[in-house]
């Protein structure tokens, strides 16, 4: 009688299975639904990979002494490393975000990923190395990974200053940056004549002059491009919101306007990495997304801008 108990229960579940039944099994027999690659590009000088979106600190990480504040940037930053994140981007010139990104470092135990990005800006020759010994101790690291002469400031002194440490093992990586389109023919003669790992550049769906000369100059030479004011400093973010995704935003697995901006800026091929800048732990969730699932192609992005600049 067991027997044909037992045959029987078995041939139910055999008419189930083929009926589709299989969600009715218990979760341990169920796979794992597998987490999506996080998108990174290649450094052309190193071919070290990066995660195509870091994180920016101008204003956000500006806050003081204000313990609360200093308490909501360490859990983005928690948050940043825990989706995939590696490259923070600061600078002298951005009040106490150094210390305030030191202070999340140290409460966060030194992330072993994290790839530090710092610049000089001081139009003292002499002051420079001053200046990043600072901001080093500032972070509380050993070194930096990339160093880059803010806005071209004394360019002239800071670049060979950055190449030296370079050479000499003090530094992995030497660039510069620009913002909002300013000095570009000057940005581009020092793209011909010095061997820099990285430019930073604005970059946007809006502001997209680097497209025609500064993009293709640095494929050629080998260069990673950065790309800052991806939300025009939160402007550009502003203007969308007030209308509804585009439903065929789904097409690049895009659920808010943050990512759809973002892909926008890391699909094309030669930008390595994008730095939002934010002090809310919701939105760097919502930007780290943006490396996650497929990308528009050129098709898509023409699309993407045609919609935008209806909007803004």
């Amino acid at each position: 009688m067991r027997k044909s108990l037992s045959l029987r229960r078995r041939q139910l579940l055999q008419s189930m299975l083929a009926l589709g039944a299989a969600p009715l099994l218990p979760a341990a027999h169920a796979q794992p639904a597998q987490p999506q690659a996080i998108l990174t590009r290649a450094v052309p000088s190193s071919g070290e990979a990066l995660p195509a979106i870091g994180l920016g600190s101008w204003i956000t990480f500006n806050v003081g002494n204000d313990p609360a504040a200093r308490a909501a940037c360490t859990d983005v930053m928690r948050n940043f490393f825990a989706a995939g994140g590696r490259m923070i981007d600061s600078s002298p010139m951005y009040g106490s975000a150094q210390e305030v990104i030191g202070e999340s470092l140290q409460k966060l135990g030194m992330p072993k990923q994290l790839f530090a990005a710092d610049k000089v800006w001081t139009a003292s020759d002499e002051r420079g190395p001053e200046q990043i010994e600072t901001s080093r101790r500032h972070w509380g690291i050993g070194k930096f990974d990339l160093l880059q002469v803010h806005n071209l400031l004394s360019w002239e002194e800071h670049v060979p200053m950055l190449l030296a440490m370079k050479k000499a093992g003090r530094l992995r990586y030497a660039g510069i940056t620009t913002s909002e389109g300013r000095r570009h023919a000057e940005f581009e003669r020092i793209m011909q004549s010095q061997p820099l790992d990285f430019v930073q550049v604005t970059y946007n769906i809006l502001d997209r002059e680097v497209e025609n000369r500064i993009l293709p100059l640095a494929r050629e030479r080998g260069m990673a491009v950065i790309a800052n004011r991806p939300f025009r400093q939160g402007a550009l973010i502003d203007a969308v919101k007030r209308h509804p995704l585009p439903a065929w935003a789904v097409e690049i697995d895009c659920a808010n306007w943050a990512q759809f901006l973002l892909k926008f800026i890391v699909s094309h091929p030669d930008i390595t990495c994008a730095i939002p800048a934010t002090s809310n732990v919701a939105h760097v969730r919502e930007n780290m997304g943006a490396a996650r699932g497929r990308l528009p192609d050129p098709a898509m992005r023409r699309r993407m801008i045609d919609h935008v600049e209806k909007l803004a």
